[in-house]
């Protein structure tokens, strides 16, 4: 079937982008006396200048999460976190600063689209790890997994074990988590995704680990496994190593940079 847009249709669309363009050039205007006193990205500055900086970027994000977007509020969440991907990137002034401002970016970039499954996985490893903020991370990922079914992101299962990887390691609450695997596990098992019913048999055997033992080696292991398999980084790489050697497991890379996980004798 063949598609065609009439004169009236572009016209629309161009009313609609030019709307958007004009609400955060507005906002940049009326920020911008504020944004020029606040902002440098030189990694070499004061750190009140970085500090002030931070600010700057935070206000923004405030005024980002509740501007109107006409329909558009994908285009914005990909656009923040490209942002995101900038601020948590800029590992030198990280370094002098810290990664508090991740679940910012995150409140908006799920705000405006719940449906955005790989900006979960950043969220969890960036609050949860590195900004040392679980709770905010599992309040954020509750609040989009509302919006979400089985099969819409087609991957949505692996949000709730997400959510539930970072209930069991960073908050030890072992019956949460053991509920945020056996819904993971449901959604899988109503997904259409390939090996899905694979997933749902893991996450099945994690949920009976901590039913028998809220402490549970295994679980734990489990978990740390998916996030050393998942990590973009290696701090978080590096964190998922320590805490499965020291659950008495093991981790070997192969020469070509690829891990094997051994699991611990004993749960």
């Amino acid at each position: 079937m063949k598609f065609s847009l009439r004169q009236s249709d572009f016209v629309s669309i161009a009313v609609k982008v030019a709307a958007i363009v004009g609400c955060f050039g507005a906002i940049a205007l009326l920020q911008l006396p504020e944004l020029r006193q606040l902002r440098t990205r030189s990694q070499d500055a004061p750190i009140a200048e970085l500090r002030r900086g931070l600010e700057a970027d935070r206000v923004q994000l405030n005024l980002l999460e509740n501007a109107p977007t006409f329909g558009y509020d994908n285009l914005l969440a990909d656009w923040v976190f490209l942002q995101f991907l900038q601020y948590f990137g800029d590992a030198p002034v990280r370094a002098r600063t810290d990664y508090r401002l991740s679940p910012d970016y995150f409140e908006v970039i799920l705000k405006k689209d719940p449906f955005f499954s790989l900006a979960y996985l950043f969220m969890s490893n960036s609050v949860s790890v590195y900004a040392g903020m679980p709770e905010r991370s599992i309040a954020i990922q509750a609040a989009g997994l509302a919006h979400l079914t089985p099969n819409v992101p087609p991957d949505s299962f692996y949000i709730w074990q997400r959510k539930g990887i970072d209930e069991l390691l960073f908050l030890g609450d072992a019956a949460a988590a053991r509920q945020s695997f056996l819904t993971a596990a449901e959604w899988a098992e109503a997904s259409r995704q390939p090996m899905a019913s694979d997933d749902a048999a893991s996450f099945r055997q994690t949920a009976a680990f901590l039913a028998r033992n809220p402490d549970s080696r295994f679980a734990q292991f489990s978990a740390w496994g998916t996030v050393l398999s998942t990590a973009q980084d290696d701090l978080t790489r590096q964190t998922a190593i320590d805490r499965i050697r020291a659950l008495g497991g093991d981790v070997v890379q192969d020469p070509g940079g690829s891990f094997r996980v051994v699991p611990p004798s004993e749960d």
